[in-house]
């Protein structure tokens, strides 16, 4: 079978569940904002953020380094349950921990009267990654349809307790109590995962190999410290939002929390791109790791960047030039004045998942260290300049912050892939794409047509520079896939 078509299929099968589940849990979005006045949404917004960095922690770079040694020793088994314990483990001492100390966490993160925000947090956080593993065993050995099952029952679940919350039980006067609900709902979906694969809880063995640990370990460590220094480029500027503008920016608490959940609302319709980057990861992953072995295994990663970069790139015109259209996802005005931000969050994300599939050089390499370094570096630049201009700029400092560590950490991952493990990536193609879809949007952004509630002219000019961008590629493209 053709490994191109192969990717394709397992994007589908594997991917389906997660894009289809992010949209749905997309839907929540509109909810939200219609329910839940912008401070509460910042606190939802808040917490997910710390659910994010917790998440890669606690996984401990395991389903990588699962997928790694699955395909490299004999013993399957054992390496699954060296994954699947090393997490338990590191879970059991993260939720002891919280517990016993969770108003102390909520005072500093500015809930000391909510600290049963934090435990509920803790509790999710450790549920999701210790299922992580099993999830994962299901992707190796190609069961996806339960894998699908279990995310789509898992979803089902946390929207319709969402919805059966906010509308049936939620009372505008008391709106803390939308964040509560909010957790509750996802703390049930989040038991699914381990009750659909609890086989492997309960026929778990408490055997442990200290030299494969070892060997895990060393091979995982870097890549979470890549991972936690690359999700502060994700996730840090709503983490630090509300506490600079609060501290440091003259802003009342009320007033720094309604700037995070403007923001934050904003960003969603950003992560659009990072729907599909997720869906995509969970079959390239292993897919790649497959087809290293193979002659031709770089020039198929050479190619299947083409594609990619020319998607993301059709998703940042899509979305920007009709964010007239789109804004309406976000049910209230109220959140409306920080659409400015989209456009250059679309294009960061464009980065960030060029440098995502330029990555699997390190890891297929061995030389995670350099992932580390290229993920802390952006880190540390993006702590900086939130630091200093969020103060100035509120909510614009977070969204160029994102760009430009997105963009150089992308610059970065090639010129140390060429040097250690080279690939022969069409960049005038790269380049075409990126400019193209970057002077469509300047052209269609500076041709103000209407600037009414909405413009039929408008819409069709934006759509129709949508539809050239797309007979541009498919003509690049087609005699390319013509020969293949």
């Amino acid at each position: 079978m053709n490994p191109l078509k192969s990717l394709l299929g397992q994007t589908a099968i594997y991917g389906l569940p997660t894009i289809v589940g992010r949209l749905l849990n997309y839907l929540l979005v509109p909810l939200y904002t219609l329910v839940l006045p912008a401070a509460e949404y910042g606190k939802v917004s808040e917490i997910y953020a710390w659910v994010a960095f917790l998440i890669v922690l606690l996984t401990f770079g395991m389903e990588t380094a699962f997928f790694k040694f699955i395909n490299a020793k004999e013993d399957k088994a054992e390496v699954f349950r060296n994954s699947f314990l090393t997490v338990i483990g590191f879970n059991v001492v993260f939720l002891i921990s919280v517990l016993l100390f969770s108003q102390h966490i909520a005072n500093a993160m500015l809930y000391s009267e909510h600290s049963v925000y934090i435990i509920l947090l803790a509790i999710i956080v450790s549920i999701d990654a210790t299922s992580a593993l099993p999830m994962a065993k299901l992707r190796a050995e190609k069961k996806a349809k339960k894998f699908a099952v279990i995310h789509f029952v898992a979803i089902a679940v946390n929207i319709a307790l969402n919805l059966i919350f906010l509308y049936g039980f939620f009372d505008k006067a008391h709106p803390e109590e939308g964040v509560l609900f909010i957790l509750i709902a996802n703390l049930v979906s989040s038991l699914i995962k381990p009750l659909g694969t609890y086989k492997d809880y309960i026929g778990l063995k408490l055997r442990y190999s200290s030299e494969l640990a070892r060997e895990m370990f060393t091979y995982a460590l870097p890549l979470v410290i890549a991972g936690f220094a690359g999700i502060i480029n994700e996730t840090i500027d709503r983490a630090m939002l509300k506490h600079v503008l609060y501290n440091r920016g003259g802003l009342t608490l009320r007033e720094a929390e309604t700037q995070l959940g403007i923001y934050s609302a904003c960003y969603k319709l950003a992560m659009i791109v990072t729907i599909f980057l997720q869906a995509y990861r969970y079959a390239a992953e292993p897919f790649f790791f497959a087809q290293e072995k193979e002659k031709d295994s770089k020039q198929m990663y050479a190619k299947i960047m083409n594609y990619f970069v020319a998607f993301v790139c059709l998703v940042f015109i899509m979305v920007s030039l009709n964010i007239d259209v789109f804004k309406h996802f976000i049910r209230s005005e109220e959140f409306w004045v920080g659409l400015g931000v989209v456009p250059i969050l679309l294009m960061a994300n464009v980065f960030y998942g060029i440098y995502l599939n330029q990555s699997i050089w390190y890891k297929l390499s061995g030389q995670t260290k350099y992932g580390a370094f290229i993920a802390i570096g952006g880190g540390l630049v993006t702590i900086l300049i939130n630091l200093i201009f969020i103060p100035i700029y509120g909510f614009w400092a977070s969204a160029w912050a994102t760009l430009i560590v997105y963009a150089s950490q992308m610059l970065a991952s090639y010129f140390l892939g060429q040097k250690h493990y080279p690939i022969n990536y069409n960049l005038r193609k790269f380049a075409l794409y990126l400019g193209l879809a970057l002077l469509l949007f300047l052209v269609g952004f500076t041709v103000n047509l209407d600037p009414g509630f909405f413009s039929w002219n408008k819409f069709i000019f934006h759509n129709g520079l949508v539809l050239l961008y797309i007979f541009v590629v498919w003509f690049i493209e087609k005699p390319n896939s013509q020969k293949s």
